[in-house]
């Protein structure tokens, strides 16, 4: 499967659409700058949902749904976010087709104009607290704890499979309290299970952060993010989690009853993470050779391949094969036996490294005489024999050390190519490498503006690891009291 395939030395944005092509993970679809995410890519989401759900819920969340279209006036309610989305926004207009009068086809039918157009929901802020307002008028009613796994639709011209559709899979999470203190926690919080979730789970290493006002999301008053680095030194926002203030629950009038009897407005929250953290998972890991998983969201974190020449070496085989696949699952390991008749062993060896199985076990005729296996591991590349009945504890404790290994690997690379500088030559030069920069700003958007158009690169965020540090504006050469990151982004 790896023949003919890009390296990323090459193209690395070619190496990747090839990749989720190659690797059966999605494929673009006829509707423009949407994707089709086949089962391969659809079951990493599965995990990933499954994972993410139960953190939320630990955390006291628990899941609702909200409509998917959003009347327009409600985006003109917080005049911040619409302007934020206004451009992205599909909107419905009719609600009927009628037969065409030359008989080709179907035609928008002109009498069925919706009196109020609707907005295919971009992000849900305002249908979620307009439908808040008849939940919350008490403080017992608080907080408000409530999580959504959706689909939204935003517009974009340029896409790319999982990094960037029009339509992407996400959640959303909203929540409302009595104070801004117990908001401001749990914007923390939720930023703390996601950075949980992309170094654990992902192993990929992230940056915990403050975006800037200029980068912040549309109606919130603070945006946290999490940022990674991809193996070509680009950064990928990988979760965000917004403290809203109280700006939505002023639009919506979304008050509660304090214990005193006062009417106050709510402090709200919201946070997303969406099927572009696949794409992260893909350029945080994987090699010229095709995808490489982390154990922990494989879809198939072991494989078992026969090597036989006659029925009865693979009937003699398959029974091995399937002890051992039980004796793994017995473990809470997923594991496939691939006895296809149609597919050569070199060929499913070869099927199985593009696709990023952590784990193959290759059992012939001769492992079954001396009682062993052949073991490879996909992040080394690596083959090492060992004796079937040592596979019960070895595998477990194999996957561990690839999960880990992906981490360090990637950290590795992330703290390679982080710089400190102090002058705009030297972020000129080393943003031509790809790099993470640690660079004084002096703190206005004008500055931030006046960077981001002559080199492309942004502030990804204000690491909330941050020391005070006294210096000047890269720049501008304006007084600046900490650094910030910055970054070339996708």
């Amino acid at each position: 499967m790896a023949k003919d395939f890009t390296k990323r030395s090459e193209d690395y944005s070619k190496w990747y659409n090839e990749l989720v092509l190659r690797a059966d993970m999605a494929e673009n679809s006829d509707v423009r700058g949407c994707m089709v995410i086949k089962p391969y890519g659809y079951a990493i989401w599965e995990t990933m949902q499954a994972t993410l759900d139960k953190m939320f819920k630990d955390t006291g969340h628990v899941n609702a749904y909200f409509p998917l279209f959003i009347p327009k006036s409600f985006l003109s309610k917080e005049a911040s976010h619409i302007e934020g989305f206004a451009k992205e926004c599909a909107v419905v207009t009719h609600y009927r087709l009628i037969n065409s009068p030359d008989g080709k086809g179907v035609i928008v039918d002109p009498d069925a104009k919706l009196e109020e157009e609707l907005i295919v929901r971009p992000t849900s802020e305002t249908i979620i607290w307009n439908t808040y307002r008849g939940w919350i008028q008490s403080y017992r009613d608080l907080p408000l704890l409530i999580n959504q796994w959706a689909n939204v639709v935003r517009w974009e011209m340029r896409t790319r499979l999982f990094l960037r559709t029009a339509e992407f899979l996400w959640q959303e999470g909203h929540t409302a309290h009595v104070t801004a203190k117990e908001a401001v926690i749990e914007t923390e919080k939720m930023l703390n299970v996601y950075a949980d979730f992309a170094e654990n789970w992902l192993a990929m290493p992230v940056v915990k952060g403050i975006k800037t006002a200029n980068e912040r999301f549309a109606g919130a008053l603070e945006t946290y993010c999490i940022e990674a680095m991809m193996q070509d030194g680009k950064a990928l926002q990988a979760g965000t989690s917004h403290f809203l203030g109280q700006n939505f629950a002023k639009a919506f009038d979304v008050k509660f009853s304090t214990k005193e009897g006062v009417q106050e407005y709510v402090w709200a929250t919201s946070w997303g993470v969406s099927t572009r953290l696949i794409g992260a998972l893909i350029m945080t890991h994987s090699d010229d050779n095709g995808l490489v998983l982390p154990p922990k969201l494989a879809p198939t974190q072991v494989v078992i391949v026969p090597i036989y020449k006659t029925e009865e070496q693979l009937q003699a085989i398959s029974e091995k094969a399937l002890a051992i696949k039980k004796q793994l699952e017995a473990k809470g390991i997923r594991v496939k036996f691939d006895d296809r008749d149609n597919q050569s062993p070199g060929w499913k060896f070869s099927e199985y490294e593009f696709k990023g199985v952590p784990l193959r076990i290759a059992i012939g005729p001769r492992d079954m005489e001396n009682g062993t296996v052949e073991l490879a591991r996909r992040d080394t590349l690596t083959k090492s024999f060992h004796k079937q009945e040592e596979l019960e504890n070895l595998v477990p404790s194999l996957l561990e050390e690839i999960q880990q290994s992906l981490f360090d690997k990637a950290l590795k690379l992330r703290e390679d190519n982080t710089h400190k500088v102090d002058t705009f030559e030297e972020f000129k030069t080393l943003l031509e490498k790809g790099s993470f920069l640690l660079a004084h700003w002096d703190g206005t958007p004008e500055t931030e503006d006046k960077i981001k158009d002559e080199t492309k690169a942004t502030i990804r965020c204000i690491p909330l690891d941050n020391a005070l540090e006294d210096g000047v504006c890269i720049y501008s050469g304006k007084p600046s009291k900490q650094r910030v990151l910055f970054a070339r982004a996708y």
